[in-house]
């Protein structure tokens, strides 16, 4: 349980991080080693997740190519990518981690009844229904949303078969995305960080099972199943939460556990809604190309996007202690966590999107040049790649500010039209640029129109958010974005001179890594050493230290925690004299 209650003493209001309790009362120390624990051990499943990834772009790859079938999957693929960004990444945890905050703030201070539970019961009732609606009208009407979707597409039939089975994960994907805002706001990081893992093993395990007799309708097959598979792996430790709070004849129902506000859902899920039309424009603008131009840029777009998504592992994490400190009216630690998160992932995300420019050729067919991927889909992905890794860095400043705005649970109507001002760009420039240059215009037009998107988020820092500090955060940005060119620029000429692809993707990566450190410290950029600060952090917790050891502590540091140092500390008239 994340917070206990308060009966059970002073000590017992320490968050506890997937069972390891952070101590928050000894200090930043204790919640930055919290923290790291919790960024850990989610970045260890993204890891695993992101690679299972890759198994299942590589096995859609090697069954079915890159061709009609897998366009018409493709198509049908947008309603798994939205309903993901819609309830579980953006949409519902917006809205309902910033609303768990103030619950467990309220459990903590002693509010009669369980403001937990009153919160459960007044959302997941209505909730769940809603997510039955819809997903029963988009199987409903799925003939018509792939007609809009993709005007052109050759298949049609086989489109729509494959979007009623991938309509059913808006239920389960609500589920996942409700039980994961409620766990991450307890402080809980295992089950959430669990969720794609059991999503792609649901996909891969019913692709390689159902595909010879249900051909690419497998693939749409294995969503239903991995959505299914994201709600259980989560259930056991909602209900475990939920359960331990304080019993309800405690006293009468907690005030101000009220229903979820439509205001702040519907401005929720408007920004996230205009995050994800991006792929709606890309594909409709495809659908007139060759066949195979949707596959390249999803296929391009999976890869170059796993250095964002790691990158943001560390603002998904954080996102509940911003909201707590906003729900304790603590905006001075909101702005320097939410400063500090800018700057270590967009320096995480340069560093990857260098990596991806340097070595896409090699990357690309490492992952997927085998069976009906053909050595021409290699070059156009790669060509695709690294245009796409252009705006990588707006992608994560948008997915790393765009919480601000919803972190003290008030809606916001500012990120969906900062968002809206992105998609006019995205439309504009690619529905010019598409014919001349193709899928590469399309791509370039998605990174132009983000990058208008991430500036009108960090100029509408202030009073509509958490107000950081935007000029020291543009200026540290800029320092790091010239950083990353001259390591992209070194690794692909290195990369470009090794003929095998495994040696110039280890070579380019090398090289990229060693340049983007040494000239970030002869610049001085921040994010170098806020890096530096979190491996410390991370050495210093006990997960790590059979990993990376740490010298002997003295036996006198290893007494102060327990007793004396504390006493002193609280009261500082009774220290001896020395």
């Amino acid at each position: 349980m994340a917070v206990t209650p308060p009966s059970a003493g002073p000590a017992a209001l320490s968050p506890v991080v997937d069972g390891v309790r952070t101590r928050e009362d000894a200090g930043s120390g204790g919640r930055s080693r919290g923290l790291a624990r919790a960024a850990l051990l989610t970045a260890a499943l993204s890891v695993a997740a992101s690679l299972l990834g890759l198994v299942r772009d590589q096995a859609l790859a090697r069954l079915f190519g890159a061709g009609s079938g897998t366009d018409a999957f493709l198509v049908a693929w947008t309603v798994p990518e939205f309903a993901a960004t819609l309830l579980i990444e953006d949409g519902l945890a917006f809205a309902l981690v910033p609303m768990f905050s103030l619950a467990l703030a309220r459990r903590a201070r002693g509010t009669p009844g369980d403001p937990v539970r009153a919160l459960v019961a007044a959302t997941l009732p209505r909730l769940a229904p809603a997510f039955a609606a819809v997903a029963a009208l988009t199987a409903l009407t799925a003939p018509y949303l792939v007609r809009v979707l993709a005007p052109g597409l050759p298949d049609r039939a086989l489109a729509v078969d494959c979007t009623r089975l991938t309509a059913t994960c808006v239920l389960s994907f609500g589920l996942a995305g409700y039980a994961s805002a409620a766990l991450r706001a307890h402080r809980r990081f295992l089950a959430p960080a669990a969720i794609y893992v059991a999503y792609n093993t649901g996909i891969i395990t019913t692709m390689f099972l159902c595909g010879g007799d249900w051909g690419v309708r497998a693939a749409a097959l294995g969503v239903a199943v991995g959505g299914c598979l994201m709600v259980a792996v989560q259930l056991p430790a909602l209900l475990g939460q939920v359960r331990r709070g304080p019993a309800r004849r405690t006293g009468p129902a907690a005030d101000g556990t009220r229903p979820l506000a439509l205001a702040l859902l519907g401005t929720v899920l408007l920004f996230a809604l205009g995050r994800q039309s991006q792929v709606l424009i890309e594909r409709f603008l495809a659908s007139g190309l060759p066949a195979g131009a949707i596959s390249h840029l999803n296929y391009a777009q999976k890869v170059a996007q796993i250095p964002m998504t790691l990158s943001l592992m560390l603002c998904t994490v954080t996102f509940p202690v911003v909201a707590r400190a906003l729900a304790d009216g603590d905006t001075e630690r909101a702005r320097r966590r939410v400063e500090r998160d800018v700057a270590l992932a967009a320096h995480l995300v340069l560093l990857g999107a260098a990596t991806v420019v340097a070595c896409a050729p090699q990357l690309v067919g490492l992952l997927f040049q085998r069976g009906a991927f053909t050595p021409a889909d290699t070059a156009a992905t790669a060509g695709v790649m690294r245009v796409y890794a252009l705006g990588l860095l707006a992608q994560t400043v948008v997915g790393a500010l765009a919480r601000t705005y919803f972190s003290a649970g008030r809606a916001s109507w500012y990120p969906a039209a900062a968002m809206a001002a992105g998609l006019a760009a995205t439309a504009v420039l690619g529905a010019g640029a598409v014919a001349a240059w193709g899928v590469r215009g399309l791509a370039a037009a998605n990174a132009a129109g983000i990058t208008v998107t991430a500036a009108l988020l960090l100029a509408g820092t202030g009073r509509r958010a958490v107000p950081v500090r935007t000029g020291r955060v543009l200026a540290g940005l800029g320092r790091a974005l010239a950083v990353a060119a001259v390591a992209a620029a070194a690794g692909a000429g290195v990369a470009a001179r090794c003929p095998a692809p495994a040696a110039g993707l280890a070579a380019g990566a090398a090289t990229v890594a060693a340049v983007f450190a040494l000239t970030g410290a002869v610049l001085g950029v921040p994010g170098v050493a806020t890096a530096r600060d979190l491996l410390r952090t991370l050495r210093s917790t006990r997960t790590l230290r059979s990993v990376i050891p740490l010298p002997p502590t003295p036996p006198l540091s290893r007494r102060l925690p327990h007793g004396r140092f504390r006493r002193y500390r609280r009261f500082p008239r009774l220290r001896r004299p020395r």
